[in-house]
């Protein structure tokens, strides 16, 4: 079957691509990955999720040592295949596409001893998983450095780059052009779709060291205030019922959280002002 041909972990052909080589509707992959969650791996990914939140240096064996002392009967193997479904691997809060594509061409990091001091100067971007009891997401965002605001998001069940691509062009039809754009190695971001929209528009590239997760850290702390506040104590029916949701997340973030990093304004606040 077609279904059995495509290698999830093969990093020199993305899962879109392989489908496109055998002909195969993308949407069938994923339906068949999705199935396969039974409600216990269900439990389990949402037990895997909030650990890795809290401690982003566990691996497979710290996580199968945790879930074990909770009762669940687990082996390593099952925890790495659970992991690799989410995307999720030790030390680097990254999804597994950060493992990058040796042909695509690596940036520096532009950031280090940078005085990052208005808006627009500095963007970033980063991928995260989402999980939806039986089914599952992948969600970027584009955020400001500066401010911290949630410029643009895009969901997708599938872990190819053109959601990221749709997500960088809608920042920049919304605010314009950063000076620099910092991602991570992760294969979306280096491809020539994402790179290639950068350089159309005059923005200088800059990616994380290899590991580094911490060049990246200001959506890593997104990505945790996100699920603390807002995924962990809701049930998504449905993609769309999690679009709906995400959408009056990210107003509530942007326009009427106060953050502490800020002097306690909001993000709109801090983008508005302008150095």
């Amino acid at each position: 079957e077609k279904k059995e041909m495509i290698e999830p972990d093969n990093q020199e052909l993305s899962v879109s691509r392989q489908c496109q080589l055998i002909e195969l509707p993308r949407s069938s992959f994923y339906r068949k990955a999705m199935m396969g969650i039974n409600e216990l791996n269900q439990t389990l990914i949402g037990l895997i999720d909030e650990l890795y939140m809290r401690h982003p240096f566990y691996g497979s064996r710290q996580i199968r040592n945790h879930l074990r002392l909770e009762g669940y009967k687990i082996n390593r193997k099952r925890v790495q295949r659970l992991m690799r479904l989410m995307g999720i691997q030790s030390i680097a809060p990254k999804p597994f596409t950060s493992l990058g594509n040796k042909a695509h061409k690596k940036y520096p990091y532009l950031l280090k001893n940078l005085d990052i001091s208005k808006p627009n100067q500095v963007w970033c971007t980063d991928i995260t998983y989402i999980p939806m009891g039986s089914s599952f997401a992948y969600l970027v965002a584009v955020m400001d450095w500066h401010s911290r605001k949630v410029l643009s998001w895009e969901i997708s069940t599938s872990m190819d780059d053109s959601f990221c691509v749709s997500a960088l062009e809608r920042a920049i039809r919304l605010y314009g052009t950063p000076e620099i754009f910092n991602t991570d190695q992760g294969v979306q971001f280096t491809g020539n779709a994402f790179t290639g929209v950068l350089k159309e528009n005059g923005i200088k590239i800059s990616m994380d060291g290899k590991g580094r997760w911490m060049d990246n850290v200001f959506i890593e702390r997104l990505w945790r205030t996100l699920k603390y506040e807002e995924i962990y104590v809701k049930e998504y029916t449905d993609v769309a019922h999690l679009k709906r949701e995400l959408k009056k997340y990210f107003y509530f973030y942007n326009n009427q959280r106060p953050h502490s990093s800020l002097n306690k304004n909001t993000p709109e606040n801090a983008y508005q002002k302008v150095s």
